[in-house]
């Protein structure tokens, strides 16, 4: 995948993951519940695809994706535009002694996987794979 860019090493630590993982799960709910004073950003559905963490933990990047895919661009800025609030809320919830930075990418897996589809569905590629 390569969407971790904080380490240079074999990969995150397992309380990276963990905690990672436990920070996409409060901002999936934290967003769906629309917890946020936005109306903008609470009229959206976004899906939080994955949550990387810097190894001292002290940065958070959620990979997430606007439902259908569109207003990708819109939906980074306003999750920057609320990150205050969002950091707060998910300090609050996760009982974290330091609420991690939050920032916000588009997840592109889902656009890597269609072009894989792609790619396999071609007569070329099938050939050479099934011979």
């Amino acid at each position: 995948m390569g969407k971790n860019k904080f380490h240079d090493g074999p990969g995150p630590s397992q309380r990276q993951l963990r905690v990672g993982e436990l920070i996409r799960r409060s901002l999936s709910e934290v967003l769906a519940r629309g917890d946020i004073h936005d109306p903008e950003l609470n009229r959206l559905s976004i899906t939080v695809g994955e949550v990387s963490t810097s190894p001292d933990l002290k940065i958070a990047t959620a990979y997430v994706l606007p439902l259908g895919g569109t207003g990708k661009e819109d939906v980074v800025q306003l999750l920057a535009r609320n990150k205050g609030e969002l950091r707060r809320i998910i300090g609050k919830k996760l009982s974290l002694k330091f609420a991690p930075d939050l920032r916000f990418r588009i997840d592109e897996t889902f656009d890597q996987l269609d072009e894989t589809r792609r790619l396999f569905a071609q007569d070329e590629v099938r050939r050479d794979v099934e011979s």
